[in-house]
């Protein structure tokens, strides 16, 4: 039952998203929405990202996860209903929806790892996140055709999932659980942005290690034990390594909301109808599917990983070059290769926070940073797409834009592998979190 509620409750958090980037080009019609305000549109739920995720904890700390989620998604299902019957709220109710998803999205692995569920759980749920994305974009026009044409219906239509999938984690309670107990104070990094405080930094750091599909035998493949773990704690923001994993968990959110905030409007620039683009964008997300997965089990081997990070950022460049160029009749090849690409991008940058952390505190503490400054950071990806387009009256500036970050992602990833491990705990609180390891773990050369 829990496991049933977490998957839905994950699908449910992206179609706010995905809807409207598929029906951009309507907007201005439909919602009398000027184009000046398009980029802010797409802005808007990543912004929300970056500075609501206290709220998630701090609900939870009052009404426990499950019902702190059925909140959120009651909270979301709103949204959704407000946004599409009230033009004059399309803005104000996205960003609403961006504050829900987050304090939903923050409180999933604290579920998974309350519920001691395996690997496949958060597999499954990282899959909802996709399918998600994809149906959002996908049933978005057939919605509006279903429905005499009403495109605030097919957007609307999505509060019905998100009522469902309230009940259902309602119902489950989240599992075992009561109120979670406060962690630790979090970095300055961290209270700025995503986690505040975690159940415990134990959770958060076996959530990430599930996130990133990494089994219990071989809980960090690519660390051998040589390093010197020095006795003074080293704050997190004065560590290179943290501040590589913040930087490409960042900078493939900026690209990934880049993308799919503009990547439906280009293909109808391209000559392609708006169901057909629409359906491209739902292919992009649909194609990735795997590679989210299979990205993190790759990263657990050690010679493997120091071509991924790097990797990775040349191919979404190479990726984002052939989807500007390409004819019309290659777009569903090439779409297909940049979701794929970029995915793996997304479940590499959830495994570096466990892979480059020297324990679970430390991963803890990781994740908040990464994922508060790397939303912040992706919040701006959409609105720079969009005002390059704007500015240049094409689309060759934004793609080389983000061909040239991707540039950037494949150095900060590089740097992320490469660098010291991460660490803001003794080698003795190391040692008793990860027995049966060395408590001065280091990258294998």
């Amino acid at each position: 039952m829990v496991l049933l509620a977490l998957v839905l409750v994950s699908i449910n958090l992206r179609p706010a998203i995905t809807t409207i980037a598929g029906v951009m080009n309507q907007l201005e019609d439909a919602f009398q929405l000027g184009p000046q305000w398009l980029p802010l549109l797409g802005t808007l739920p990543v912004l929300a990202f970056g500075v609501s995720g206290p709220i998630g904890p701090w609900l939870a700390r009052r009404l426990g996860a499950g019902r702190a989620v059925a909140v959120a998604l009651l909270v979301l299902a709103a949204a959704l209903i407000v946004r599409a019957t009230v033009p004059a709220l399309l803005l104000p109710g996205t960003f609403l929806c961006g504050m829900a998803i987050m304090t939903a999205s923050v409180l999933v692995p604290q579920i998974v790892k309350t519920n001691r569920g395996t690997g496949w759980w958060t597999g499954l749920c990282t899959l909802g996140f996709g399918l998600g994305a994809a149906l959002g974009a996908g049933l978005v026009r057939p919605l509006e055709h279903a429905l005499g044409g009403s495109l605030g219906g097919a957007l609307a239509v999505w509060a019905v999932p998100a009522l469902l999938g309230a009940f259902l984690i309602q119902r489950s309670g989240g599992g075992p659980t009561s109120a979670p107990a406060a962690a630790g104070n979090v970095t300055s990094a961290g209270n700025a942005a995503s986690a505040g405080n975690a159940t415990s930094a134990g959770n958060a750091a076996s959530a990430a290690g599930e996130a990133a599909a990494l089994t219990p035998d071989s809980p960090s493949p690519a660390v051998a034990p040589s390093a010197v773990v020095p006795n003074a704690v080293v704050p997190l923001r004065k560590q290179r390594t943290a501040w590589a994993v913040t930087a490409f968990f960042g900078l493939q959110a900026m690209l990934y909301f880049a993308i799919t905030s503009w990547l439906a409007v280009f293909l109808v620039s391209e000559g392609l109808s708006s169901v057909d683009a629409a359906a491209l964008l739902a292919w992009f997300s649909l194609a990735g599917l795997p590679a989210s997965l299979l990205a993190p089990v790759l990263a657990g081997k050690p010679k493997v990983l120091r071509v991924l990070g790097p990797g990775l950022g040349l191919s979404v460049a190479v990726a984002l070059i052939g989807v500007l160029v390409a004819p019309s009749g290659a777009q569903f090849l090439m779409v297909g290769v940049l979701g794929v690409v970029q995915s793996a991008g997304f479940g590499l940058a959830m495994a570096l926070v466990v892979i480059r952390s020297a324990g679970p505190l430390t991963a803890g503490r990781l994740s908040a940073m990464s994922q508060g400054f790397g939303f912040a950071l992706a919040s701006l990806g959409p609105l720079a797409a969009g005002l390059l387009h704007t500015w240049s009256g094409g689309w060759e500036a934004p793609f080389l834009a983000m061909a040239g970050e991707a540039l950037v992602l494949a150095a900060a990833g590089y740097l992320a592998i490469r660098g010291p491990l991460v660490s803001i705990e003794t080698p003795k609180a190391t040692a008793k979190d990860n027995p049966g390891q060395s408590s001065t773990p280091e990258l294998v050369p």
